[in-house]
This record gives C-alpha cells, structure tokens and sequence, in this order.
C-alpha cells in the first residue's frame, strides 16, 4: 500500500486518478474504476471532483 497519494505513471486510463486512489487504499484499479462510473449515473460533483484530484495530485516520481 502507497503512503502518500500520487498519480502512478504506469496503469492508467485518463488520467490516472482512479489508479492512484486505488494504490493508495490497497485497491483494485478496475473495481474503483467500476465504482467510479457506478456512481456517475447519480447525481453529485464527481466529474468536478475528478479534475481537482486530476489537478491536485501530483505525478509518482518513479
């Protein structure tokens, strides 16, 4: 499990977000993939809070 909260650069699909939360809390990439696009059919900011954390979290060193 990551201890900080990075963007990996290998494994991602847009941007990499959904990638680096799911690093971070020993997550698979695709089930906070899945979840992520579950929870786009209600209502709520998660585009909005997609491209903060896309802006936010800085990229994995390695």
């Amino acid at each position: 499990m990551a201890t900080t909260l990075t963007r990996p650069r290998q494994g991602i699909v847009i941007a990499g977000v959904c990638a680096g939360l799911a690093q971070r809390f020993g997550l698979s990439p695709f089930m906070v993939r899945l979840l992520f696009l579950v929870s786009c059919l209600l209502p709520g900011p998660q585009f909005v809070i997609y491209i903060v954390l896309w802006i936010l979290m800085p990229k994995a060193p390695y």
